[in-house]
């Protein structure tokens, strides 16, 4: 009798670890172009008003590159068979994590973009959440079998495979960090004709651009900067939390690229008294326009980073560590 029930279910044993396997490498993935997009999640979920934890937000960015690793470690454990008792039961444990913030999310209507699937893929709360309970009950029929969960190949090969994909995954969070993002979901991506963004479609739904605007003391300039031919725009999205190591750069690179013609904006959510501080201290060339923090932080990851357009059309955008590599 034993063996006829194990015949049945190790097959669905196999099914599941596949899905489960699968979709951890795919969240884990989509994610890790861009842990700090998450990073954002996390702050916003520990903010006052929400799980009120505003002590962890410094750690947001910890929290974002562990668990988009551990993510991502996980799903090639249980889908190639690498410690699978005790992995399962990690992912257990995992799952039950973003179960809560997930239902926090849904029946409180405090975050209301979890970011389960980064920029790539947008469910609502309530997606977000049943997607969870799905996930949580494969993996609890993974826990109750996992004596059915085998290597797929020999232990030696399974191993390097797992701890490879632990590895890469590290490797390619933190030199997104340093830059920006190697693949860019955003309404913001190079290519981007931010006017055409900024249209609402025939059916009446928000476009994906919106809240865009460059205001100075008077006006918003961006129609102006938008129908320009050579314009640069310099994001420093909250000047106290800018890596100011990068202003020096930022000069030089401006410097060059009025020499040719472009005319240079900063651009900031930041307050006046900053923004001068911030002027006179590096000898910027250039003024500070306003924008939202927000909108600022989905333009361009970098803090402080570079974004040049050419009529509307974004061609360009680096960290101001990869400003040499831009050919004005």
């Amino acid at each position: 009798m034993k063996k006829t029930k194990s015949r049945l279910i190790s097959p669905l044993v196999q099914v599941a670890r596949v899905i489960v396997g699968v979709l951890f490498i795919f969240s884990g993935a989509v994610k890790l172009v861009d842990p700090i997009g998450s990073q954002y999640k996390f702050e916003e979920y520990f903010s006052e008003g929400v799980l009120g934890l505003e002590f962890l937000i410094p750690f947001a960015l910890y929290f974002s590159v562990f668990l988009i690793v551990l993510e991502i470690f996980l799903g090639f454990a249980i889908l190639f068979g690498y410690r699978a008792k005790k992995m399962i039961k990690y992912a257990l444990v995992l799952i039950i994590f973003f179960l809560f913030l997930t239902w926090f999310s849904a029946f409180f209507n405090k975050v209301t973009d979890c970011g389960c699937f980064g920029d790539a893929i947008k469910l609502t709360p309530w997606q977000s959440f049943y997607k969870d309970v799905i996930l949580t009950i494969l993996i609890v029929f993974l826990y109750k079998n996992r004596e059915d969960i085998y290597p797929l190949f020999s232990i030696e090969k399974v191993t390097v495979i797992t701890v490879s994909s632990l590895l890469l995954s590290l490797f390619i969070a933190i030199y997104t960090i340093y830059h920006i993002p190697v693949i860019d979901f955003r309404a913001y991506k190079v290519g981007t004709n931010i006017p055409e963004g900024m249209k609402y479609q025939g059916d009446g739904k928000i476009p994906p651009i919106h809240d865009f605007m460059l205001e100075d003391e008077q006006s918003d300039l961006a129609n102006d900067i938008l129908k320009m031919d050579k314009a640069i725009l310099v994001i420093a999205s909250s000047i106290e939390k800018s890596e100011f190591d990068g202003f020096p750069e930022v000069k030089k690179f401006s410097l060059e690229a009025q020499r040719k013609g472009y005319k240079v904006y900063g651009v900031t959510a930041s307050f006046s008294e900053i923004i001068e501080l911030t002027q006179k201290n590096y000898n910027l060339p250039f003024k500070f326009l306003f924008c939202d923090e927000t909108t600022l932080k989905t333009m361009i990851r970098a803090n402080p980073g570079v974004i040049i357009l050419n009529k509307g059309t974004i061609i360009e955008k680096k960290s101001w560590r990869d400003l040499d590599d831009i050919e004005l």
